[in-house]
């Protein structure tokens, strides 16, 4: 079962560490990527730009419109993705759990699913001290 590993971080983060702190990281992310791919889990895996560089488009009515740069209400943004091949729920968690990047921002983990379907909509929370974590 895929399930994408979302690195969810504050705004303007990247721009309190120095080139040297920020390739750091970086590296560490890659070999985490490197171990991944390793061990036949990863399916794909990408670091995005900051989201000052971004843009919106939504189509209304047949008509499309472009919104550009960064909003002022947003105070996180995708910062990247893993996208992993896992058995259960259960893996993907203990995976988020030794990303380098949960020291930093949020993993947020979900499961890829069509967007009719809602079965997985009521998955309990786990708690930090459950089995399985580390």
């Amino acid at each position: 079962m895929a399930y994408m590993l979302l690195m969810i971080e504050p705004t303007g983060q990247r721009a309190t560490r120095t080139r040297e702190q920020g390739q750091a990281v970086y590296a560490r992310m890659q070999r985490f990527a490197d171990e991944l791919k390793a061990q036949g889990l990863l399916l794909g895996v990408e670091s995005l730009a900051s989201s000052n560089q971004a843009s919106r488009v939504q189509v209304r009515d047949g008509r499309a419109r472009v919104v550009d740069g960064p909003f002022a209400e947003t105070k996180e943004m995708v910062g990247g993705f893993f996208l992993v091949d896992c058995d259960n729920r259960d893996e993907a968690l203990a995976i988020a759990k030794r990303c380098p990047a949960a020291e930093w921002c949020t993993v947020e983990v979900r499961s890829l699913a069509p967007c009719f379907d809602d079965s997985n909509a009521a998955v309990p929370a786990v708690e930090s001290g459950s089995r399985g974590s580390s």
